[in-house]
């Protein structure tokens, strides 16, 4: 009984781990002033894409990679879905559950980009794909507005921590 208890428990627990992410919490442009600009020690991968942009797909796995192999330090991977907000349900969460991503997937509820594009870097044009690397204490940042490669990701990131 304690083995069939056991083995559920470890399936049930296995599964959610592979399942990925449940809810897409939406979120407004102040919460990515506040990534940018706050006291933390995290460094922030901040990727801007959509589901419907193919080089943004092609590099989700880089960010996979990166979210995989830096888990144990302070670095936080979130993918910033700029999808319609119509598409969030039908789209965005059936895209994610998929994909089994394991990075944070967030989707930027705003009415236009005018109101957010210069809060993450005033050059950046608005085409997506499109990265930020951040750590808010240390003043660092290195922005991509291109499809960026593991390399890249992982030079930024551990230029931002300091190694």
């Amino acid at each position: 009984m304690r083995k069939t208890l056991l083995l559920l428990l470890v399936t049930t627990f296995t599964f959610s781990l592979m399942k990925g992410q449940d809810t897409i919490p939406f979120i407004k442009s102040a919460q990515l002033s506040a990534w940018r600009s706050g006291a933390s020690d995290t460094v922030y991968v901040l990727n801007f894409w959509a589901t419907w942009c193919a080089p943004c797909v092609a590099e989700l796995p880089h960010f996979e990679k990166l979210h995989a192999e830096y888990s144990q330090k302070p670095v936080r991977v979130v993918l910033v879905s700029t999808d319609f907000r119509r598409d969030v349900d039908r789209r965005l969460k059936p895209f994610v559950e998929r994909h089994a991503l394991k990075s944070h997937v967030v989707f930027l509820d705003e009415k236009t980009p005018n109101d957010w594009i210069d809060v993450v870097a005033t050059e950046w044009s608005g085409a997506i794909p499109a990265t930020l690397v951040v750590q808010p204490k240390k003043k660092f940042e290195r922005f991509f507005e291109r499809q960026v490669h593991y390399e890249d990701l992982e030079k930024a990131v551990q230029e931002a921590l300091g190694q």
